[in-house]
């Protein structure tokens, strides 16, 4: 079955729920694509920040707020990965239930967390090896595990896993912390948080289950920790495989956009954590879906 709309969004993180429902209140015939979870990473967080979130306190009830909006505006939504995505004139998109056309799309696929690519964090997903403290912190009470990176996120996280485990081991590659000095105050000053600075991860070790991590420290000695869990926040790469390579790309494989979040293609804009120099937080996230929408109607009606 092929069906035509007036936009196509991929990706239903925060960014990408924001612009299909605001391309729908433009009156805009949307259709929605997303493969695996709606809401995105922002799931993975119990507490939000006033803001976006003025209703919903965490990231799955402001997702699922967002989705029935999308539902009551009448949003298509498709439960699969886009591919064979073609662009011209018009945008196409393949999928299992067939094909869909737009005169414009709005690429939101977000990025996803950096794996370290060491051995044995592959072996113990989901055996040990966690990308979310707020979701698997309980399981590790009373136990040791490790953190690793230096940014925000790995510094927020190894504060809430302090508050369930009985040792958080917080491993870092460089001298200094690249976080916000709120986090860096609260981390340091938290005797249940270990820091192993200018020190790098070699291996996890285990049977079933992961059982330690082995850190090399400055001194070049290798030393072994007993721990149960393995948390890696070393930083994000964007979703953007399944894209054209016409697409212009920074040096990171993020979409260069221009000041209306237009990339090198005129009918194909950027938003969110996949676009270069986004900025992060959940409103700059709707932000963007704003404005993208808002040129990509432009677009629609100069060529109507």
């Amino acid at each position: 079955m092929s069906t035509q709309h007036d936009i196509i969004v991929i990706g239903a993180g925060i960014a990408g729920l924001c612009a299909a429902r605001e391309a729908a209140r433009q009156g805009l015939k949307v259709c929605l694509f997303e493969q695996l979870m709606f809401g995105g990473l922002v799931l993975n967080v119990n507490h939000l920040a006033p803001g976006l979130a003025s209703g919903p306190t965490s990231g799955a009830d402001l997702a699922a707020d967002l989705m029935s909006q999308l539902s009551d505006l009448g949003v298509h939504t498709v439960y699969d990965a886009a591919s064979a995505l073609e662009i011209g004139p018009t945008v196409r998109v393949e999928c299992g239930e067939g094909a869909q056309h737009a005169r414009a799309l709005i690429v939101a696929s977000g990025a996803q967390l950096r794996t370290l690519g060491i051995a044995g964090e592959a072996e113990f997903a989901g055996r040990g090896v966690s990308q979310c403290a707020d979701c698997d912190g309980p399981m590790f009470s009373g136990k040791t595990v490790v953190v690793v990176g230096g940014g925000d996120s790995a510094l927020q996280e190894a504060l809430v896993l302090a508050q369930f485990c009985a040792q958080v081991h917080l491993v870092h590659r460089a001298a200094s912390f690249s976080g916000r000095q709120k986090f860096i105050d609260e981390v340091t000053a938290d005797a249940r948080i270990v820091l192993h600075m200018s020190t790098q991860v070699e291996v996890l070790k285990g049977d079933e289950t992961l059982q330690a991590v082995v850190l090399r420290g400055p001194d070049g000695q290798a030393r072994e920790i007993a721990s149960m869990g393995f948390f890696a926040y070393v930083g994000l790469e964007p979703c953007t495989s399944f894209l054209p390579a016409r697409l212009a790309r920074d040096a990171g494989g993020y979409l260069l956009v221009d000041a209306n979040l237009q990339t090198s293609a005129a009918n194909v804009f950027a938003v969110g954590a996949v676009r270069s120099g986004f900025a992060g937080e959940l409103s700059h996230a709707e932000a963007d879906a704003a404005l993208a929408v808002a040129c990509a109607v432009r677009l629609l009606r100069s060529t109507a």
